[in-house]
């Protein structure tokens, strides 16, 4: 990706980032995914409800670029002092089985995908 591209990329991140912290308290790729406009809505619910098999599958970006917009988002995170929360996702169904992001499974992919970012904790000294 050239780096205009990637640069508008940060920007979209950025934005949708601080945006999602300030009104959930925290971060997830997926809202950094859903602001690059690869990913609809409509889509995550559906992957929710069990619908599709991996979200990676209704993401209208090839990999690279969804790597890129995962890296970008995690240099994003970093700049602004967001730390980790792993988190599980479970479908939107009576069997709450834990849903899958990427075509792979690869662990590292997946832990990448359902983390969330929170804002850091207060000083002590506060």
């Amino acid at each position: 990706m050239n780096p205009q591209n990637e640069a508008k990329l940060w920007q979209k991140i950025s934005a949708a980032g601080s945006a999602a912290v300030a009104k959930n308290g925290y971060v997830t790729a997926i809202d950094a995914l859903l602001a690059t406009g690869w990913l609809q809505p409509e889509k995550v619910e559906e992957w929710r409800r069990g619908r599709v098999s991996y979200l990676e599958q209704v993401i209208v970006a090839s990999l690279p670029k969804v790597s890129t917009a995962m890296r970008v988002f995690r240099k994003w995170t970093k700049s602004a002092g967001l730390r980790p929360s792993e988190t599980v996702y479970v479908s939107w169904t009576k069997d709450r089985r834990k849903l899958r992001f990427s075509k792979s499974g690869n662990p590292e992919i997946e832990r990448a995908y359902r983390t969330h970012w929170l804002p850091p904790k207060p000083s002590s000294a506060d």
